[in-house]
């Protein structure tokens, strides 16, 4: 009977020992990771959503001094639509679909930075204080937006780094099957956006 209970109780003992070796191999660093990258990529999306928000209010605004700025208005108004539509899911996102979402932020991105020159032109405009506080918070939601796209792709890098580097790619070739996460990228739309966006000075 004795022998029997120290059977069972040896490998019982054996993956207890064990246990904190297999955390260090991606057990736990794994799963934490993908959380991560999920949570990073809520934000990023969050604070894209706050930008969004402010833009119908902003558009008003303008629209009440340069009605006549029909075209740049509706440029806002559509990129807005798009940008609104297309959403993503991090943890099925492919390429194709990072791509998109980016392309589409970017447009939005370079709609909002010609309504700002529009704005210069307006010195009505540009004293009037609902303007200013819009503007103000836009450019508090794209300096958190840039801030949040940072964390996501440093939490996309350490994600990779466990599924591919080893020992911790072994235990997720063993056990979780997770594929690389494609990675952030400042895509084209997005850079010549953030190259040509106009400082606006009031």
């Amino acid at each position: 009977m004795t022998t029997i209970r120290t059977r069972l109780l040896v490998p019982g003992f054996v993956l207890l020992l064990l246990l904190p070796g297999l955390s260090g191999c991606g057990i736990q660093s794994i799963p934490r990771a993908v959380n991560q990258v999920e949570a990073t990529m809520a934000e990023v999306t969050n604070q894209y959503k706050r930008r969004a928000d402010l833009i119908p209010n902003l558009v008003n605004t303008v629209k009440g001094y340069a009605g006549h700025e029909r075209e740049t208005l509706e440029a806002v108004i559509n990129a807005r639509a798009n940008a609104t539509r297309v959403t993503i899911d991090p943890s099925k996102a492919t390429p194709e679909q990072i791509r998109e979402y980016q392309q589409a932020q970017g447009s939005l991105s370079q709609a909002l930075g010609r309504l700002m020159v529009v704005a210069e032109r307006y010195p009505e405009l540009k004293a009037d204080r609902n303007f200013r506080e819009l503007q103000a918070q836009l450019e508090g939601t794209e300096n958190r937006i840039t801030i949040a796209r940072q964390r996501h792709i440093e939490a996309i890098k350490r994600l990779n780094d466990l599924l591919t580097v080893p020992p911790t790619s072994w235990t997720n070739a063993l056990i979780y099957h997770h594929e690389k996460m494609p990675q952030w990228a400042l895509e084209e739309a997005e850079q010549e956006a953030v190259e040509k966006a106009p400082e606006v000075q009031f």
